[in-house]
């Protein structure tokens, strides 16, 4: 059974920083799109960060560029979202969610908002609450 698991919210105050944590089992590491979404009330949902296994390369929205960092342990089987700089707008529930076998540039849609690669990952992770206190 494939799972991922999200952990590392919790309650900071402004300008601090957390590490956000998905770690997947049930399938192999490899040829996948991992995304860090996040979804605040009122707000609409929104893909921050994305990690592509093809080409390594790393992906943000620019509401996050410059103060957050993707990254993956492929031998843990995981990916990381460290948050620094963090603001009370960057309050939220963070998943993580993957995608095996994805679609060429697929991460550009991630971070673009585009509903298609929202609707298009295939495993999801239970969101972690991140809160930033002013």
């Amino acid at each position: 059974e494939v799972q991922l698991q999200a952990s590392g919210g919790g309650l900071v105050q402004a300008g601090g920083s957390l590490r956000l944590s998905c770690a997947a089992s049930g399938f192999t590491f490899d040829d996948y799109v991992i995304g860090w979404f996040r979804q605040a009330p009122g707000k609409v949902r929104e893909g921050v960060s994305c990690i592509s296994s093809s080409d390594g390369n790393t992906y943000y929205s620019d509401s996050v560029k410059g103060r957050f960092t993707i990254s993956s342990d492929n031998a843990k089987s995981t990916v990381f979202l460290q948050m620094n700089t963090l603001k009370p707008e960057d309050t939220a529930v963070y998943s993580c969610a993957a995608v095996r076998h994805p679609p060429y540039q697929y991460c550009l849609g991630v971070v673009d908002g585009r509903d298609s690669a929202y609707n298009g990952m295939d495993y999801w992770g239970k969101g972690t609450q991140v809160t930033v206190s002013s």
